[in-house]
């Protein structure tokens, strides 16, 4: 298992759905973990807005792949070490 600060965080954010703020905005948050922690889900949508922040991570895979969907992996990343949750 990898040690980065984004998935320290991503690890710390509770499973299912979270209400968070990102940039000011306010986010719907979902997350899952399956396959026994191999693989970590986030879908998060801008209430009121059209923002989604969407994708998989695998902790166990090269020291962590991160694979966003249709996004940046910056964009990603980002949002989870800067969300806060309400």
């Amino acid at each position: 298992m990898n040690q980065t600060e984004f998935y320290t965080k991503l690890l710390a954010l509770p499973q299912g759905a979270n209400d968070v703020f990102y940039k000011e905005k306010r986010y719907l948050l979902q997350k899952q973990t399956l396959l026994a922690g191999k693989l970590i889900k986030i879908y998060a949508k801008e209430l009121g807005g059209r923002d989604i922040v969407s994708g998989n991570y695998y902790p166990t895979m090269k020291g962590g792949m991160l694979k966003p969907c249709e996004m940046s992996d910056a964009k990603v990343i980002d949002f989870v070490l800067n969300l806060l949750l309400t």
